[in-house]
């Protein structure tokens, strides 16, 4: 018995360790996309910014591409959470706000402002059509928020297939012009989108 359980302990550390190590890639991985741009990054320069050799990432990805993948599935995985979130709130103003302050934070923290949103098409025709599936129905999500808002009085009458591309495309070019290192944070950021892209819908 207490052999299994060490087994069961050591099992644990090893796989605590392995999403750690993934984790690490990840982070690297981003830093030289945001840098250099996916096409220019090599996994050279991953493993470099890591101070591994090349082949230490083989055990972790077998390519660049599944590195793009898992990136895009960990900012898919957030935005999921977030409309989770979003949908307990009271009403459709402060549920689109939310989702924009956390979007923000998305590009912001979990992608560390690397153009990711314009790299889909880098992907096999596989993984591009599933990351594409999720971001529609993510869209859908935005655009039944907004049709509840105009219902209601919330929100001015406004076409929401627009309001929503307008939103998402601001929150999507953030990754052509922030830096990290930068003076304004992430959470600032995100309070003014949500003022200005939610603010301009709010009937007053």
């Amino acid at each position: 018995m207490f052999e299994r359980m060490s087994q069961e302990a050591g099992s644990d550390h090893v796989r605590a360790k392995r999403r750690r190590r993934r984790r690490e890639i990840l982070h690297a991985a981003l830093h030289a996309f945001r840098r250099k741009g996916y096409h220019q990054t090599t996994l050279e320069d991953i493993a470099t910014h890591l101070g591994v050799r090349k082949t230490a990432l083989y055990h972790y990805f077998p390519d660049k591409d599944s590195i793009l993948h898992e990136c895009h599935q960990e900012s898919l995985g957030e935005l999921d959470r977030i409309l989770r979130e979003a949908r307990r709130l009271r009403d459709a103003p402060e549920q689109l706000r939310h989702l924009i302050r956390e979007h923000v934070r998305v590009m912001t923290d979990t992608l560390e402002g690397s153009p990711l949103a314009f790299e889909v098409t880098a992907l096999s025709e596989e993984r591009q059509a599933a990351v594409i599936a999720a971001r529609d129905r993510y869209e859908r999500a935005l655009r039944r928020i907004i049709d509840r808002g105009i219902r209601d009085g919330s929100f001015r009458r406004v076409d929401s297939k627009t309001a929503v591309f307008a939103i998402l495309g601001a929150i999507n070019w953030i990754a052509r012009w922030y830096r990290p290192e930068g003076v304004m944070h992430a959470t600032e950021l995100g309070e003014a989108y949500a003022e200005y892209l939610a603010g301009g819908l709010e009937c007053h």
